[in-house]
């Protein structure tokens, strides 16, 4: 699990329980702001989906926090049906009145760190189709089209991978 790590006056370090609130509430703002359409509700309660993020062994949620707030935040874990050495990331969210402020950057650097430490060697996400800022930001950090899995005929989302061997 990833030590506090403090950068200024920005701390990135694991989630914890009592957390999980406010971790929702940052999903929510930011969800609502890359899908100014709407997402789909399938009636989840938020708190009690990321209180359940936090307390599986098999995930880690990282968050950043600046004066006392959470900024930004994200969700990994490995998943059975492939190598071990592969991470899946779900979740990466900022603040969305604090991006361009190099939270996401610090944060991924973060994850990248962690995912070294625990011995992976890919990442892979999924990105939705219409979030081109996502995409932007992916494609400066080294993420790419996933090979194995190309886009679906009406699917609307990416898959991409990065190698998490090197910078």
């Amino acid at each position: 699990m990833i030590s506090e790590r403090v950068t200024g006056s920005r701390v990135i370090r694991t989630v914890v329980r009592a957390e999980a609130e406010a971790v929702a509430a940052l999903h929510a703002r930011a969800r609502a702001t890359y899908c100014p359409d709407g997402h789909p509700d399938d009636g989840a309660d938020g708190r009690a989906a990321w209180l359940g993020a936090v307390e599986r062994p098999d995930r880690q949620v990282l968050c950043v926090v600046e004066e006392g707030r959470i900024v930004g935040l994200a969700s990994f874990r490995t998943v059975e049906a492939v190598p071990a050495e592969t991470v899946h990331l779900l979740q990466f969210h900022v603040d969305p009145d604090r991006w361009r402020a190099g939270i996401g950057t610090a944060l991924h650097t973060a994850c990248l760190e962690q995912w070294r430490a625990d011995g992976r060697r890919t990442a892979v996400l999924r990105v939705c189709r219409d979030n081109l800022r996502a995409q932007a930001f992916c494609a400066r950090h080294g993420w790419g089209p996933d090979p194995g899995q190309p886009p679906a005929e009406g699917d609307h989302r990416l898959f991409l991978r990065r190698d998490v061997t090197g910078e």
